[in-house]
């Protein structure tokens, strides 16, 4: 079991429990998945890019990568429906807790002039997006071994039903939120 589960269920939880009032332990927010996209335009001429992006995720999660492909053609873009556009991976139950912890105190304390993440960045029903400039901050990627530098959105889904619940638990699992 991942550390920062077991912390969730012995400290988070009932801390959660008391500050918010709940009733039920069904009612406390937990964290439901977290989703991590990399969007690739130059995907469509060069396959090889898509190869690369789907190995550094792997990497990085320890679950194979799902390729995206294009809902809609759209003439501006050169852009036809079906044409691979991005990868993404979903990542529930002890995958997503060991990823949380690695990405909370390894990936990003390595990011230059870190200051903490933007507390705003919340949906309104719960659930907090970020975004990263380069896959380098993880530890598993290998500097010399990519062709360039990616971005990826990372999103956490909760079963909060309230930006302030998901932030109070997101600040729990070690979330370094710039205040």
């Amino acid at each position: 079991m991942a550390r920062l589960q077991e912390k969730y269920t012995s400290e988070v939880a009932p801390a959660l429990m008391k500050k918010f009032g709940y009733k039920s332990v069904m009612q406390i927010p937990k964290l439901d998945k977290v989703v991590i996209n990399v969007g690739c335009g130059e995907a469509r001429d060069n396959p090889k890019i898509l190869e690369a992006i789907v190995g550094d995720l792997g990497k990085i999660t320890g679950q194979k990568a799902i390729v995206c492909r294009a809902k809609k053609s759209v003439a501006n873009f050169k852009l036809r429906e079906g044409m691979p556009i991005g990868a993404k991976v979903t990542l529930r139950g002890e995958r997503m807790y060991e990823f949380v912890d690695r990405f909370f105190n390894v990936a990003l304390p390595r990011v230059r002039d870190f200051r903490g993440i933007n507390g705003n960045s919340f949906d309104g029903r719960g659930n907090y997006a970020c975004g990263i400039k380069e896959q380098l901050i993880f530890p598993e990627i290998d500097y010399d071994k990519i062709d360039a530098v990616r971005g990826m959105d990372i999103c956490f889904v909760t079963t909060a039903k309230t930006d302030e619940e998901a932030k109070e638990l997101l600040s729990a699992l070690g979330a370094p939120f710039a205040n």
